[in-house]
């Protein structure tokens, strides 16, 4: 492999930087608001149990936990007795229309999240849950479901028995992280992790409206990370979404997490280090970086590796506590955009406990690639509270959204180059717990942006899991 270069070396340390060339927006252009619409109760009692300092039902990192398609919205939860639930409503409609699918919750671990996906090609819905680092349960519409919701009646019967394979297809017993990604000639896919935390791989799966293929691995662990503490040989690669935009190019940022602690400044940090992006013109079947170089092939024995040069478009050391899995969207143009969080240097060059120095000290950033092909980088000037993500979306002008924590919204105008960031709406009125999930689609199908949270409650008492609509600017 090529020796690591660092792209970003320039952007670790920026606080702000104004972002020249961003120009896609005329003038006439709004830029972001948020008009708060209604609100609609999901659940009065659903399942609350707080692991890594998260819910099973609202970690943001879930692809999808809430979608919109044809009309309909559709969400996923755990109920109370965790029974396995998905709904849905008419889009805008006060009332949800619920089905257990035949599963309960195996373990009180937030990471068993329920993913819902879309196949196009045959219009059926499809669930993968309850999977860190061990098997997985998958269920599936019946042909035709989401594509004719108001002639098919919302049943236990529309939905297949719950399988531990993809429909014989068995994967990895050391399953994690499933996203279901719409491709653009209608097919679906299905990201996940081989393996585990710090020692595992990414890799996909497609289904083509009659079978599931396994296409396989395309990063891999292996290789030498050297920081100025120490090194590390084994890491995983924990992606901050993966998208196709309107060109059909599938964009994915992420950032490397290494096995050994000793690349910390203090075992009380986290080993994150660097964001990376790579992107795929071929459906996922080879990775780029930046530049245009191929730095891996899925199923191949060339992955995404971290001695890959021009991986890095942000750098920064494992002692900032920077986070994993955060959130990215593509704009109108089809050009990257991320949120990423970790604490300043201007706070500290050692963070001896990642959980409360980013709840004191961390801030957001969001990162992009301007019309001119730079990175530009621009600290959001929210302090983040807590130690957890945020989510990033974009409204059809391309002005862009950060959902924080506790349903806190800001926002920032394509105008302006993104150098406007301010609250636009503080969470007041929801007691939201911390991580929110958005629906990707809907802002999309009607320029309504909803999100869905649950209520802050204790120990195992369970609590009201809600959407709240935000009509965005016309």
């Amino acid at each position: 492999m090529k020796r690591r270069t660092l792209l970003g070396a320039a952007l670790a340390g920026a606080v702000m930087t104004p972002a020249l060339g961003a120009g896609a927006a005329r003038a006439a252009d709004p830029g972001p608001s948020v008009s708060r619409t209604g609100t609609t109760t999901l659940d009065s009692q659903a399942v609350f149990f707080v692991s890594y300092d998260g819910l099973v039902n609202n970690n943001s990192f879930q692809k999808n936990g809430l979608l919109t398609y044809k009309g309909y919205q559709y969400a996923v939860w755990y109920t109370a007795d965790k029974n396995a639930v998905v709904g849905r409503r008419v889009l805008g409609g006060s009332t949800w229309s619920t089905v257990k699918v035949g599963h309960t919750l195996k373990a009180s671990d937030s990471h068993n999240v329920i993913s819902m996906g879309v196949s196009k090609v045959d219009g059926r819905l499809h669930l993968n849950m309850d999977s860190h680092s061990d098997g997985f349960t998958y269920v599936k519409s019946v042909a035709g479901l989401m594509d004719n919701p108001s002639g098919l009646s919302w049943t236990a019967s529309r939905f297949g028995a719950p399988q531990s394979t993809l429909d014989g297809l068995a994967l990895t017993s050391q399953f994690t992280y499933p996203q279901f990604i719409s491709t653009p000639d209608g097919k679906l896919q299905l990201s996940y992790r081989v393996a585990i935390s710090g020692n595992g791989r990414n890799a996909l799966a497609e289904y083509d409206g009659s079978t599931w293929t396994n296409l396989g691995e395309w990063s891999s662990s292996t290789g030498t990370y050297t920081s100025e503490h120490g090194s590390s040989t084994a890491r995983n690669m924990y992606l901050h979404g993966i998208d196709y935009d309107v060109n059909g190019r599938l964009h994915s940022f992420f950032t490397w997490r290494e096995q050994n602690g000793a690349v910390m400044c203090s075992s009380g940090g986290i080993t994150n280090h660097d964001t990376g992006y790579v992107y795929s013109d071929d459906r996922g079947r080879t990775w780029r970086n930046n530049a245009g170089a191929v730095v891996g092939t899925t199923g191949g024995s060339d992955k995404v590796a971290v001695t890959d040069s021009g991986l890095v478009i942000d750098a920064l050391n494992p002692d900032h506590s920077l986070m994993n899995q955060e959130s990215q969207a593509t704009d109108s143009a089809g050009r990257p955009h991320a949120i990423i969080s970790y604490v300043p240097g201007r706070f500290g060059q050692c963070t001896t406990n990642y959980v409360s120095d980013r709840t004191a000290n961390g801030r957001a950033f969001h990162v992009r690639k301007n019309a001119s092909g730079t990175w530009q980088k621009t600290e959001i000037p929210v302090v983040l509270g807590s130690s957890q993500r945020t989510r990033l979306v974009l409204d059809k002008y391309n002005n862009a959204y950060a959902v924080f924590p506790f349903g806190r919204i800001a926002g920032a105008s394509a105008a302006s180059g993104y150098t406007d960031w301010k609250i636009l709406f503080d969470g007041s009125g929801l007691n939201a717990f911390g991580e929110v999930v958005i629906d990707e689609m809907r802002i999309k199908a009607d320029n309504v942006l909803s999100v869905m949270y649950q209520e802050k409650s204790s120990g195992t008492t369970p609590s009201a899991l809600h959407v709240v609509d935000f009509a965005l600017p016309a």
